[in-house]
């Protein structure tokens, strides 16, 4: 098997295992072995799968790019990590889809990055595969950067299918209020808490980026 092809493998089990455990397979285990040791497995699994992603991407010989990306690009592409960290940092506060946050029980007004969207976590992750697919796009990038924006978005609208089954109105009234697509539903203001530790992760992440001995990405690129 071509080190291209063992990575297309790797990739599709960490996505595959993910979707199986997460929905047709959860309800069974959790029953058989319950909650504790079902997350135990589900966790070992994930990282399992993951690392031979990984392993298997660092396996795969230089490629040429399909493409070289410009400053055009590259600008695009700092634009929407940016946003993408503005998201993420969001997301860890206040979050209703956290254990503690009581998505089963009733659903707060959607303020901050959840007013912008409510799989605000997801789409960071789903930006900045996006971001290195357009920066990066040999043939195992693309694959790595597929396999994680499609886990991400296609993660995310499993669980709102969840949700509506089992929450009923209380996810009508939240539905009515976010949406999936950023920004669907008019503009938002992430708030302060997003804005500030987004801009300071995307700076961070993109510094680390060059320092680590990968090429310069975001500001660092032109200013750097």
């Amino acid at each position: 098997m071509s080190p291209l092809a063992l990575l297309g493998l790797a990739a599709l089990s960490f996505v595959a295992t993910h979707f199986a455990l997460s929905h047709p397979l959860r309800p069974g285990l959790v029953a058989r072995f319950g909650e504790r040791r079902f997350q135990m497995a589900y966790t070992v699994v994930a990282f399992v799968t993951l690392g031979w992603t990984i392993w298997a991407f660092r396996r795969v010989p230089p490629e040429a790019p399909l493409w070289i990306a410009g400053d055009g690009i590259w600008i695009a592409a700092s634009l929407l990590l940016w946003f993408g960290s503005i998201l993420f940092i969001g997301s860890l506060r206040r979050n209703p889809a956290f254990p503690s946050g009581g998505m089963r029980r009733r659903m707060p007004t959607p303020r901050g990055v959840f007013a912008i969207t409510r799989p605000p976590m997801r789409w960071g992750f789903a930006l900045w595969a996006a971001v290195h697919a357009m920066v990066v796009a040999t043939p195992a990038a693309l694959i790595l950067s597929a396999a994680i924006g499609f886990l991400a978005l296609a993660g995310a609208a499993g669980q709102d299918v969840k949700k509506a089954r089992l929450m009923g109105d209380a996810w009508v009234d939240w539905d009515a209020h976010t949406a999936f697509l950023p920004f669907a539903r008019g503009g938002a203001n992430p708030g302060m808490f997003a804005l500030i530790g987004g801009t300071i992760l995307f700076m961070v992440a993109t510094w680390a980026h060059g320092a680590l001995g990968a090429m310069p990405a975001g500001l660092w690129r032109w200013f750097g």
